[in-house]
């Protein structure tokens, strides 16, 4: 059997209220609480958004608030006991709508992955690479980074999951590198909606030669379009030079 049938997974996400402003402003906080029955796994999530941007979400581990920008945190305040009083209703509410449930599998939602870096690519310079995690659902999602083939865990950060319009989910996670010659990373994805982990595949060193020989040709063909022009420009100047003022 697949894990689509051996795993059932009540999920509950609630977006609690939406506090528009005097000048049009929304500011939802979301709820999520999720269990998976027979992996035996729970847990939540409590986010504060501005106009569809994240302020600050709630560590549940550890209690503790935590900014986008720090800077956020000079100008209000948010307890986290608040955010477990939520999850604790939260709770609630999904034992209950469980025993009202039949239990049957909901639809599930394959994510779109994509794998972008946050500036230009230059051998040595520091740079980030982007795993972008699009339109899945449920929340039950596992990234991976692989450099070399080998599994990544320092430096990486992932964001909470945030919630689309449509009530899929989307996530980021980031990986600090260097570039170097030969190295190749990918971003491991492993979700219920996806037949087997998806792994964008590295690029091969032909495509590098390829793509190398195109930026040359384009490079060429520059050179001899400027020095065309440049030849015409200083005839056409040397043609009004001999005919003289009028």
């Amino acid at each position: 059997p697949s894990l689509l049938e051996q795993v059932g997974l009540p999920v509950e996400v609630l977006g609690v209220g939406l506090a528009q402003g005097a000048v049009g402003h929304v500011g939802p906080h979301v709820d999520l609480y999720q269990r998976a029955e027979s992996l035996q796994q729970e847990g939540g999530q409590y986010l504060f958004s501005f106009d569809g941007d994240e302020m600050f979400h709630v560590d549940l581990q550890k209690m503790e608030t935590r900014w986008r920008l720090p800077e956020f945190g000079q100008f209000t305040s948010f307890k986290a006991q608040a955010a477990m009083q939520h999850m604790a209703a939260e709770k609630q509410h999904m034992e209950l709508l469980m025993l009202r449930s039949n239990r049957s599998q909901g639809t599930i939602e394959p994510p779109e992955v994509t794998v972008f870096s946050e500036d230009p690519v230059e051998l040595g310079d520091p740079n980030v690479l982007i795993c972008y995690v699009d339109k899945f659902w449920p929340s039950v999602i596992n990234i991976t980074w692989l450099k070399n083939g080998q599994e990544v865990v320092d430096g990486v950060f992932e964001t909470v999951y945030y919630l689309r319009e449509d009530d899929t989910f989307r996530k980021f996670s980031y990986l600090p590198f260097v570039p170097t010659r030969g190295d190749y990373y990918d971003c491991r994805v492993e979700h219920w909606g996806l037949p087997k982990p998806q792994v964008p595949l590295p690029v091969s060193e032909s495509t590098e030669t390829l793509v190398c020989a195109l930026g040359l040709a384009v490079g060429i063909v520059g050179i001899i379009a400027g020095t065309v022009l440049i030849i015409k420009a200083m005839k056409m100047n040397s043609g009004r030079n001999a005919r003289g003022p009028l």
